[in-house]
């Protein structure tokens, strides 16, 4: 079940909770912390599977008509189960809802890491499409490629 978060303190728990259990994508405790610190005031969906939840999708506002998906994690034991793809919708269904008309989000490009290849395949099949790679801002060994997504009709 996906469900939108409003309680500030109910979204840092469940962003610690997942991103804290998915540490290969996000070892770096500094940045970890900073997601979880601003979850709280971003827009936020989470999915519930058993009583417990399995994940959860944020969108960050970049723009007055753009947001970014700025962070989304789901539990490993929950991959490839379509919660991903569900979280995905209903965050995309409330950005539009809300007016915005782009979304963009940030991944390590593909062909550098195994791991990333999945997660670039993932929003590919969401329908972003590749915008541009910017080497410089996350290092040379992790080049970031960002895509975007037009939300109009």
């Amino acid at each position: 079940m996906i469900e939108r978060i409003e309680n500030p303190e109910a979204k840092r728990a469940i962003a610690r909770k997942v991103l804290e259990a998915l540490h290969d994508w996000f070892e770096v405790d500094e940045s970890r912390e900073k997601y979880i610190a601003e979850s709280a005031g971003q827009i936020f969906v989470a999915a519930r599977e058993g009583g417990e939840y399995a994940g959860f999708l944020c969108l960050k506002e970049t723009g007055r008509e753009t947001v970014e998906l700025a962070v989304m994690g789901v539990l490993r034991e929950y991959h490839r189960g379509g919660i991903g793809k569900s979280l995905f919708e209903a965050a995309k269904a409330i950005a539009q809802q809300e007016g915005y008309l782009f979304m963009q989000v940030k991944t390590v490009r593909m062909g550098i890491y195994e791991d990333y290849d999945i997660t670039n395949r993932f929003y590919r099949a969401c329908g972003f499409k590749e915008f541009e790679v910017i080497p410089e801002l996350w290092g040379e060994e992790n080049p970031c490629q960002i895509y975007v997504m037009y939300l109009g009709e």
